[in-house]
């Protein structure tokens, strides 16, 4: 029907993605224009050209216009998710003034002075001075003031990329709430910018000024301008929706919105995530996110560098399958299946430990990976059961720490991202949480999470849990094999969750000798 298709940006760390979706949930046309996920200039560094996401994104748009049956006066509104805690500082006429600090990037501002005070006596006390540290440490903006001062004297608005591409959408300095996940004076229990005595205020030198007007997902944020519809090809006028976080849409798209199912997203970073409408910190004193749906949030345990180590395995070990699938004319997962297929379920053995990148508090700065029980059996089948092993352990490990904080026990699985297109993993996922395990009906949950928005925005779904109810469905199940749980169980409990406590004094002997991780 005319008007009531919903397309979504999803602006992610590899790839742009325009996806039309209808009222339905379905995917109908989807583009992708890939993009290098950063530029390296210094070790630990991660930037892009802000210009690369948005002409990213004009040229999914046009590339999906031009698909066969794709009507653009069929498009009733547009929504953005993307990639979290990605930084733009924009001049007054809102020119970028260096790249974008991505959030892979990994450089610190030391010695910079502690919060004293009030706030330093109440964080000494319960023990959060040096986590608060580390947020100071790690907070994009002390870098560029402290290192590009002439940069920051000049930054007039200091945006999350959600918001940079909000204001080439539509002129409008406003982002979401449901995107506010980076080192910025955000206040996640009002889902509101903090108040003016908060202590993220005093270690960091952002301004009130150089921040966007925030508005809840499901607001329309402004037509699009007659600039960017002559870069995208979409209509002058067409409506912005507000939406939120990349992860926080995967949720929403993935349908868990009920505490009980919880939604593990295999992406570069892998998370599990569950919804509630009261504030629950995963970790005393660090907060849940906001999600996608106004007034609430996701409690979320996160492995930084998860599905990333997939990717790593198939740099360093495997060339053969992917010439393969080249050859074959197959998805490469197909055969990097076949080889998980090769080894029983435990590795022989093998476990890998997936904190591959130093954390703020568990892990902590001090964090390695690590992989024991190797033999002369092991082949890399055997290594790259283990990854997949081990992302599971650790998703486990944070299901386990978000139902002891929340009081609310976890039934059912929905896994989204990249990674879940692997039915192998899918089942290792099921086997290790003894649960069963469900893929959402479409691959693409974070654009169908922004599409959601835009449809309860537009007002063409009344509510939330009806544009859920209308759009959202599970595909394929995993259920569990009670044997291969049994074994799993075993593993995690007496191996996997005794190695970050007893190998972290190691990993600190080794920052110290080595000085990595920095």
């Amino acid at each position: 029907m005319p008007g009531e298709l919903l397309l979504a940006l999803d602006s992610g760390t590899q790839s742009v993605r325009a996806l039309l979706f209808d009222l339905a949930g379905n995917l109908l046309a989807r583009s992708q224009v890939k993009i290098e996920p950063y530029v390296s200039t210094h070790p630990g560094w991660a930037e892009q050209e802000p210009s690369v996401y948005w002409e990213s994104a004009a040229a999914a748009c046009r590339s999906l216009l031009a698909m066969p049956g794709v009507r653009r006066e069929a498009i009733a509104g547009l929504a953005l998710t993307t990639q979290r805690a990605t930084v733009v500082n924009l001049d007054r006429d809102g020119e970028p003034l260096r790249p974008a600090i991505v959030w892979l990037d990994q450089r610190r501002t030391e010695g910079l002075p502690r919060i004293g005070g009030l706030w330093g006596a109440s964080f000494r006390a319960v023990g959060m001075s040096d986590t608060v540290a580390a947020f100071q440490a790690e907070a994009e903006a002390n870098w560029i003031r402290s290192h590009q001062p002439e940069i920051w004297d000049r930054t007039s608005k200091f945006l999350l990329l959600s918001g940079y591409l909000t204001w080439k959408l539509t002129g409008r300095y406003a982002d979401s709430t449901g995107g506010q996940v980076g080192y910025v004076p955000f206040d996640f229990r009002r889902h509101r910018w903090a108040s003016r005595l908060d202590w993220k205020w005093k270690i960091l030198p952002i301004r009130p000024d150089q921040l966007p007007e925030l508005v809840p997902p499901g607001t329309v944020l402004g037509p699009l301008t007659a600039g960017a519809a002559a870069a995208t090809g979409l209509p002058a006028g067409l409506p912005v929706v507000a939406a939120a976080a990349d992860k926080a849409c995967e949720v929403l798209g993935a349908g868990c919105l009920e505490p009980h199912v919880a939604c593990l997203s295999y992406g570069t970073t892998a998370t599990i995530n569950t919804t509630f409408f009261r504030y629950v910190e995963p970790y005393p004193m660090i907060p849940p996110y906001p999600a996608a749906l106004p007034h609430a949030f996701n409690v979320e345990v996160q492995i930084f560098r998860g599905y990333w180590l997939v990717s790593w395995f198939r740099r360093q070990f495997g060339h053969r399958e992917e010439q393969l699938a080249a050859e074959q004319g197959v998805e490469p997962e197909e055969l990097f299946d076949d080889l998980v297929k090769e080894v029983p379920p435990g590795a022989m053995g093998l476990v890998l430990q997936p904190t591959w990148s130093p954390g703020v508090k568990i892990p902590g700065p001090e964090a390695k990976g690590a992989v024991i029980g190797f033999g002369d059996v092991h082949t890399r089948a055997h290594l790259y059961r283990a990854i997949l092993e081990g992302l599971a352990y650790a998703l486990r490990e944070g299901k386990e720490r978000t139902e002891r904080r929340s009081g609310v026990p976890i039934t059912q699985l929905r896994v989204a991202g990249g990674g879940s297109q692997s039915d192998a993993a899918l089942q290792i996922t099921a086997d290790i949480f003894n649960l069963p395990t469900a893929r959402p009906h479409v691959t693409e949950a974070s654009g169908l999470g922004a599409a959601i928005d835009a449809a309860v925005g537009l007002g063409l779904h009344p509510d939330f849990p009806s544009a859920v109810r209308e759009m959202t469905r599970v595909g394929r199940v995993f259920e569990p094999d009670p044997k291969t749980s049994g074994l799993y169980d075993r593993l995690y409990h007496r191996v996997y969750k005794q190695m970050y406590r007893r190998l972290r004094p190691l990993y600190r002997e080794i920052r110290e000798i080595t000085g990595y991780p920095g």
